[in-house]
């Protein structure tokens, strides 16, 4: 690896953050104290601060040279609402609410990265420091978008990370195109007849109807869509009834579709609207369908992506760089700012768990559970990433 020295010198001081961040965990466009961390540091090191955007966001600027050209660098900043499991020292200090993502060492590593270039200044031109509120399911990034970021900050592209359980430590890993899913939820409520369940012929079931619903869904996707469009849609919970001698008035479904694409989004909700409207009137009930889009699906623009790699490449080498990783159906609200802005996001190996101290839960160390801990050794990995891809993009004249 071909990391960046004074990153390195520096290493011992961004995990002391990171730890810091772990231990005070804030949800959604609740990241005071973090926002209050990142600007007290971004302005100790001689960088000019933002804040506000998105509510509690952070933007900090670094400028060199004469150039106009810009770039974004995103970090998120926002826990989850769930107990961690893990008992060291830097275990979260507020019950329900945990870093159990990561986010506490995104934003640790962009702040290595805001320290070395803020210092050095090998580049031309302006580097924006994106710091973010409410990745988990806040949409901050679109907040983020509609206070104005992209206007009072020009941009010629963006470009985000995410830790990855289960990839090698300190690997790195991106694909053109498609990369994550659409995030969007479903809540359907069939209106039916309650009865005695020993007279089933005087009421209309409401879960025999769900049953037919649900299996119905089923061939949205095996059979309307084509086959080579990834799409999954999941009933997560059926709720009805309270007694085993009643048929319920009622009876509700909800769940999770995810997709790659609008159009078979749109395919989806349409048939989906459909069918369950449908069927329900067939049995002689009614329905009540809500839909709601959360997170778009995120593209990654294909010469920003080969720029990445290019940078991934030369600070890891080519044998630690996977360039066609496999997407996954987990969402993400970068997608937003992908939406806006060229630029791309990816993937950093967060190992299998070896790195946890004595005291971690005894649970994976996978993404949103409760034992898991960041990878504390990609810091220096992360922030040097960032150094080189804002001195590449930025380059001085020589």
């Amino acid at each position: 690896m071909q990391l960046v020295e004074p990153i390195l010198a520096f290493q011992s001081e961004l995990q002391q953050i990171r730890r810091d961040l772990h231990a005070h965990p804030e949800l959604c466009y609740e990241e005071q104290r973090t926002s209050d961390v990142v600007a007290a540091k971004l302005t100790e090191w001689g960088i000019p601060v933002v804040r506000g955007l998105g509510l509690t966001g952070v933007v900090g600027i670094i400028q060199n040279g004469s150039s106009a050209r810009a770039i974004g660098l995103r970090a998120d900043m926002d826990a989850l609402p769930m107990q961690e499991m893990n008992t060291f020292a830097h275990a979260s200090r507020h019950p329900g609410k945990m870093h159990a993502c990561g986010h506490d060492g995104h934003t640790a590593m962009l702040l290595g990265a805001a320290h070395h270039l803020a210092q050095h200044r090998n580049f031309d031109g302006t580097v924006y420091l994106v710091f973010q509120p409410a990745e988990e399911g806040g949409a901050g990034a679109r907040r983020m978008i509609e206070d104005g970021l992209f206007e009072k900050f020009p941009m010629d592209a963006i470009y985000g990370m995410h830790n990855w359980p289960g990839a090698p430590t300190g690997t790195l890993s991106v694909v053109p195109g498609p990369m994550m899913a659409s995030s969007n939820e479903f809540y359907v409520t069939i209106k039916g007849k309650g009865a005695h369940a020993a007279q089933p012929h005087k009421g209309i079931d409401p879960v025999m109807i769900a049953v037919q619903i649900a299996q119905s869904w089923q061939t949205i996707i095996t059979r309307e869509k084509s086959p080579l469009d990834t799409a999954v849609l999941s009933i997560t919970q059926i709720h009805a009834g309270s007694a085993t001698n009643v048929i319920p008035d009622d009876a509700q479904m909800i769940g999770t579709v995810r997709t790659f694409t609008g159009p078979v989004l749109d395919l989806l909700e349409n048939r989906m609207r459909e069918i369950a409207i449908h069927t329900a009137a067939a049995f002689g009930a009614e329905v009540e369908f809500r839909f709601r889009r959360n997170y778009p699906p995120l593209v990654n623009h294909a010469r920003e992506t080969a720029f990445a790699v290019g940078v991934m490449e030369a600070l890891v080498g080519p044998e630690r760089v996977n360039a066609n990783v496999e997407p996954t159906m987990g969402a993400e609200d970068f997608a937003f700012f992908l939406q806006e802005k060229p630029g791309c996001y990816i993937f950093i190996g967060n190992g299998e768990g070896e790195h946890r101290e004595g005291g971690h839960g005894l649970g994976p160390c996978v993404l949103h559970n409760g034992s898991y801990d960041f990878n504390d050794n990609l810091l220096p990995i992360g922030a040097s990433f960032w150094v080189r891809m804002a001195e590449t993009s930025l380059p001085l004249a020589r």
